[in-house]
């Protein structure tokens, strides 16, 4: 695989996010689910924004977090993402580039805003996400360079993109171009209410399309409709080469055949759990495309995330390189 171009392609939803601190009064007021992604139109999200106190803002996205962090341990990484062509679409183009991400896709004009997500981030870490998804929901086929996809170690597809009919078309599209050139495929679950809308859809896309399956305890149960994580984790054995299971502060587990890697959390001040998952899928994904072993790979997911849930927001703060010491 010496001819690959890129070691990680992402595709998901690009959104630009708004973190902001906030009590369990205030989520209480406006009807959100703690700890859940809800979906949201354009006049909640003004009414939401309007009543959040001061936040900050910076290019989000579960994929596009991934990508970022990916790009900070030194990967080769590219993304696919559908921004509008205005000031938040323009921010979230420099942010991804100047991160080191190859960032190609075309702006939508004339149509919807560009996604904002309105992220409240509870004393106690967890954060609850409003989105409106403006213009990334019109990511379709068109959008995706097969010969991007051809070329990258690794194509890592975003859950929460799973909605629109457009998307998953161009998830086949991808995941298609990938496998004819001998490249692998990754998903990432991302909620358990966006498995609980597409179960049966997204257990078609696993067993049939996907060789490595990123999910959390919860998720993982959803999709199998099990009640137990072993339960669940054997039946993602069965479906995918490499199932890459974490669990938060029990760590994470990692299951390729009859290999079983268990990997310990790092040991960090919880502040704000927002892009948690994106970050461990980063380090993750850095160490298989380097040809680490698992547990290593598991580590420097653990590392990754450790980082970002010690600070607010879900890109690194500090020099993941040199954090990550040897290990890639």
């Amino acid at each position: 695989m010496s001819d690959a171009h890129f070691d990680i392609l992402g595709i998901g939803n690009a959104i630009v996010d708004v973190v902001a601190r906030a009590d369990d009064r205030f989520l209480s007021r406006h009807d959100m689910h703690k700890g859940a992604m809800m979906l949201v139109d354009s006049e909640v999200a003004e009414r939401i924004y309007a009543a959040m106190p001061p936040g900050e803002e910076s290019s989000g996205g579960s994929a596009a977090n991934t990508c970022a962090v990916a790009a900070a341990l030194g990967a080769r990484v590219a993304y696919f993402g559908k921004v509008a062509d205005d000031q938040l679409g323009q921010v979230f183009s420099h942010d991804m580039r100047a991160s080191g991400v190859h960032f190609p896709s075309s702006p939508l004009i004339g149509g919807a805003p560009t996604a904002r997500c309105l992220i409240l981030v509870t004393p106690d870490g967890q954060r609850t996400m409003n989105t409106f998804l403006g213009a990334c929901v019109t990511l379709d086929q068109s959008d995706i360079d097969e010969a991007i996809a051809a070329t990258a170690l690794v194509t890592y597809l975003e859950g929460y993109l799973f909605d629109p009919p457009a998307a998953q078309t161009a998830f086949y599209k991808a995941a298609q171009a990938a496998h004819a050139a001998g490249r692998q495929v990754a998903l990432s679950l991302s909620d358990p209410f966006c498995v609980d809308r597409h179960r049966t859809a997204f257990r078609d896309l696993v067993a049939g399309h996907v060789d490595i399956l990123f999910a959390n305890e919860m998720e993982i149960t959803s999709l199998y409709e099990e009640n137990t994580f072993e339960a669940a984790a054997d039946a993602a054995r069965r479906d995918v080469a490499l199932a890459v299971l974490t669990r938060s502060e029990a760590g994470s587990v990692v299951l390729r055949g009859p290999e079983r890697a268990e990997i310990n959390p790092e040991p960090t001040r919880v502040v704000d759990t927002t892009g948690a998952g994106d970050a461990y899928a980063a380090g993750f994904l850095v160490g298989l495309t380097a040809g680490k072993p698992l547990a290593v790979c598991g580590r420097l997911g653990s590392i990754a995330a450790a980082e970002i849930i010690s600070h607010y927001g879900a890109r690194p703060e500090t020099d993941l390189r040199k954090l990550v010491g040897g290990l890639v």
